[in-house]
């Protein structure tokens, strides 16, 4: 139940969060009334906001591809343009279809296939505990599977072979530019979901040498990556043995690979 707040307090929320730098005070103080059930409680939330913590933690979830995910502190918060990567994913997937998201983080990506597409099973993983147990909030309730460990190695090996939408969401910060991240991100999410490696692709790469085996005849992987890092994405995957293409959205300045194994490979086994 949203708390019942007076014009002056709703006018002091707002100017705090101002004051703190929050582009969108006006929206966030909404979200932060909407959650506070107390007085005291909204205080608290708006001192946790002001003093960098993402909103999404501060409220406990973030509006993904209008399902409400739950996001837990310590927890990689699910960017809006990664709903484009999502949207390839859910084109991709018939019903029935046997579905894995790598780099699962809160698991936004299993949670919206799941309810989106019928019938489809679902794997999610991630390395990083506090995302595992928050993935399992938002995806074993709509049937999906949750493990942790890293990348393909806690899925189950009967997979191999089956995987119809691979979607893997890797870290593609390089190094050296985490330190340039927001606040919001390089203090308060776990640097193994935002630190790609030197040239930001290490993670990618790993994915790309194993994605072959795992997916079935036709199967495709998504991953998001950067506009100037697409051309290097787009030949560590093919050295995978997947073919490769690059589709972008403007509105939502994201870049997406969707690369697919053939149906038959060159010595003719389908």
């Amino acid at each position: 139940m949203s708390l019942d707040l007076s014009c002056s307090l709703r006018s002091a929320t707002v100017s705090r969060l101002r004051a703190a730098g929050c582009v969108f005070a006006e929206d966030e103080a909404e979200l932060l009334f909407s959650a506070a059930r107390t007085p005291d409680e909204l205080d608290s939330m708006v001192g946790r906001r002001a003093a960098g913590l993402p909103i999404e933690h501060v409220v406990g979830w973030a509006d993904f591809a209008g399902l409400r995910i739950a996001v837990d502190p310590g927890v990689f918060v699910p960017r809006r343009r990664t709903e484009f990567l999502i949207g390839q994913a859910v084109r991709l997937a018939r019903p029935g279809a046997v579905c894995v998201d790598l780099c699962c983080g809160s698991g936004a990506a299993g949670a919206v296939l799941l309810s989106a597409v019928a019938g489809i099973e679902m794997y999610a993983c991630d390395i990083e505990p506090a995302a595992v147990r928050c993935a399992r909030r938002n995806v074993e309730p709509l049937g999906g599977r949750v493990y942790e460990g890293d990348l393909f190695a806690p899925l189950p090996r009967s997979l191999r072979g089956r995987v119809d939408v691979l979607v893997a969401n890797v870290p593609y910060v390089p190094t050296g530019e985490v330190g340039l991240l927001p606040p919001e991100a390089r203090d308060h999410e776990p640097l193994v979901a935002l630190d790609g490696g030197a040239d930001g692709l290490d993670v990618l790469r790993r994915v790309a040498a194993e994605a072959a085996d795992w997916l079935a005849p036709g199967g495709s992987l998504l991953v998001e990556t950067s506009e100037r890092q697409a051309a290097a994405a787009v030949e560590a995957i093919a050295a995978g043995g997947l073919t490769p293409h690059v589709i972008t959205s403007e509105e939502l300045y994201a870049t997406v690979l969707v690369s697919t194994r053939a149906r038959k490979d060159p010595r003719g086994a389908s």
